[in-house]
């Protein structure tokens, strides 16, 4: 395993997108973000491709680094998966999210961190239509067969 923590920041940012680490190894580096009711993860960054994954419904807001208001809105139904391609030309802005939500909602990060990204740059936003974004996506859907 490598050590999640000794690459941890990007222009004074954490590069933590998680509160807790659940899984890593050579190829995958799986973090949990645990937030409680009204709660926050502050400002972080991502610096690889990645899947998130809600297995329950929840509502997040977020806020990029610079900006006043909180913009981005995930509304996610169980199973919401937003895939993000950040490509080779650098991380994704800072930004922090807070639950919207009277319950404490937990989700996943799964970094892939075993090779360079095949892109040069971000790719449009995925998500599996469980649930919406404000951030701009394309609804990657598959057949009963999941295909």
């Amino acid at each position: 395993m490598t050590d999640a923590a000794s690459n941890d920041s990007v222009s004074g940012f954490p590069t933590t997108p998680g509160d807790e680490l659940i899984f890593e190894n050579d190829r995958v580096r799986v973090w949990a973000m645990n937030l409680e009711p009204g709660g926050m993860f502050d400002f972080h960054v991502h610096q690889h491709d990645h899947l998130i994954l809600w297995p329950d419904a929840g509502r997040a807001q977020g806020q990029e680094y610079g900006q006043d208001d909180w913009h981005i809105i995930q509304n996610a139904e169980r199973g919401f998966a937003i895939f993000k391609t950040l490509g080779r030309s650098g991380p994704l802005p800072p930004h922090r999210l807070r639950n919207l939500e009277d319950h404490a909602v937990t989700h996943y990060i799964i970094e892939l961190i075993s090779e360079e990204s095949p892109s040069e740059g971000p790719l449009p936003t995925q998500t599996n239509g469980r649930g919406t974004t404000t951030r701009p996506h394309t609804v990657v859907t598959t057949d009963a067969d999941g295909h």
